[in-house]
């Protein structure tokens, strides 16, 4: 009975693996397996792991508070699940082509697994295990156009950028385990006082997460590394893994530094106003449209970083339902840019200019995305920002919320930049017509659906509040 209860817990964990040893036999047994089929299981398997989010769970902790299984964790994971087989869904021709198909999925599905490990982890051991499973693998992804300099000058800068990072976190877990004497995140809570070397570990494992999240000024790798990787793997980074660890940097700032909370809110009021203007500001000079993405996913995150001055329950789930939203707008706005890029090479804002001529379809769907990334209504993207500065708001920091505010304005001039050149701009010679295969079409409604139904379905925000309850 233990066993079975253990197996479910980890059902999404246990799926991810499976998939993983699948690929390694399907490699050993074939040097050139049939492409179509590798697609057909693993894209089938992910599905059936974002499903699994409606099996149901329990709040439980497994292997001595090491691995901890509840609604929430359940459901983030299903989330995750449901980023990958899209970004699988989109790329699908790019995949398809691809001689290394199986390798592609092993380092994603890899790092995929190293996000729930981490989403789940209870201490510290887990969490640093998780994070450094999930961002190794994206190294070598961000590399996978091996002919290509770019791409290996943006696996360069990411592995530096995370070895960083992991030295700064490695150093704050080991100024919190020197303050609290435990490295679980329950009797850290407990114990963490307001002492200088607990500010310092603070520091550090916040600067840590501000490295993997792209916030100001740690954010210097994310143009390059987006600029220079295959663009599944741009989509993958800036919504996967992205999300995955906002999700367990709540976890660490209201578990963890609750106590400290007087100490970090100025700080995060600081970051959150400077990645805003700072992501805005250099989105507005950026002429390859994928570089373009990378400091609007940044802007986003100042926003995420607003909402987490609230209370903590409103704050989950302002920011859960942020990114459900956001997950569905940009991997909308990747695609369309991946199938272009595939097909044409063009990866430039002006070659967008009468984009809507000959491409209707993918027109509207980069429109309804740029516009729901806006925060446009009835878009989903104008109720995820409310919710998040309406989250930031409930403790009368109304300064950073004018703030916030104002650079939405900004925002939307260079959104709707790339509407004007896609439904208004002349070119004389326009991106030729473009057949997205059906794989990515049905991905790509399924995106914009997701940004309409979360906008016009009030019960979507509330069935996310109902899980941070039992969470």
């Amino acid at each position: 009975m233990m066993t079975t209860e253990i197996l479910f817990a980890m059902k999404h964990e246990l799926m991810i693996s499976f998939i993983i040893f699948l690929l390694l036999f399907w490699k050993i047994r074939s040097d050139e397996p049939n492409h179509k089929w590798v697609l057909a299981t693993v894209n089938g398997m992910l599905l059936l792991s974002t499903l699994m989010v409606f099996m149901g769970t329990t709040n439980s902790m497994r292997f001595n508070q090491m691995f901890l299984d509840s609604v929430g964790s359940n459901f983030q994971k299903g989330l995750l699940s449901l980023g990958m087989l899209l970004v699988s869904a989109v790329s699908y021709k790019w995949l398809e082509r691809n001689k290394n198909l199986i390798e592609f999925y092993l380092l994603m599905l890899s790092s995929l697994l190293g996000m729930f490990f981490m989403i789940s982890s209870g201490n510290m051991l887990m969490f640093y295990i998780g994070i450094e499973l999930s961002t190794i693998p994206l190294a070598a992804a961000a590399n996978f156009d091996l002919e290509k300099r770019k791409s290996s000058e943006a696996a360069m800068k990411l592995i530096l950028s995370s070895a960083f990072s992991s030295a700064l976190l490695l150093m704050g877990i080991s100024f919190l385990y020197g303050s609290t004497g435990t490295i679980q995140f329950a009797e850290m809570n407990i114990s963490l006082q307001n002492t200088p070397l607990s500010i310092m570990a603070m520091v550090l494992v916040f600067a840590g997460f501000a490295f993997k999240i792209s916030v100001v000024p740690f954010h210097l790798w994310t143009a390059d590394v987006y600029e220079g990787s295959p663009v599944a793997v741009s989509a993958f980074l800036s919504v996967v893994s992205k999300s995955a660890v906002i999700f367990i940097f709540m976890n660490v700032l209201f578990q963890v530094f609750l106590n400290l909370y007087l100490s970090w809110i100025l700080v995060v009021s600081l970051l959150a106003f400077f990645t805003i203007a700072i992501g805005n500001l250099f989105a507005l000079r950026q002429q390859n449209i994928k570089r373009f993405l990378a400091f609007s996913s940044i802007a986003q995150m100042g926003y995420m970083l607003v909402a987490l001055i609230g209370y903590p329950d409103q704050v989950q789930s302002a920011i859960i339902y942020f990114l459900a939203i956001y997950l569905f707008s940009n991997l909308a706005a990747f695609g369309v840019v991946g199938i272009i890029s595939e097909h044409t090479g063009k990866e430039n804002i002006d070659d967008y200019k009468s984009f809507y001529k000959n491409n209707k379809f993918l027109s509207w769907v980069l429109a309804i995305a740029l516009f729901s990334l806006a925060g446009v209504p009835p878009t989903a993207g104008f109720f995820g920002k409310l919710f998040l500065i309406m989250s930031g708001a409930a403790k009368g920091n109304y300064l950073l919320i004018v703030l916030a505010a104002l650079n939405l304005v900004i925002s939307f001039y260079y959104y709707l930049r790339i509407v004007k050149a896609i439904f208004m701009d002349e070119n004389a010679a326009p991106i030729e017509k473009t057949e997205p295969g059906l794989m990515p079409k049905i991905a790509l409604y399924i995106c914009m659906a997701g940004i309409l139904v979360l906008g016009l379905y009030g019960q979507a925000y509330e069935y996310i509040t109902r899980i941070i309850v039992q969470y």
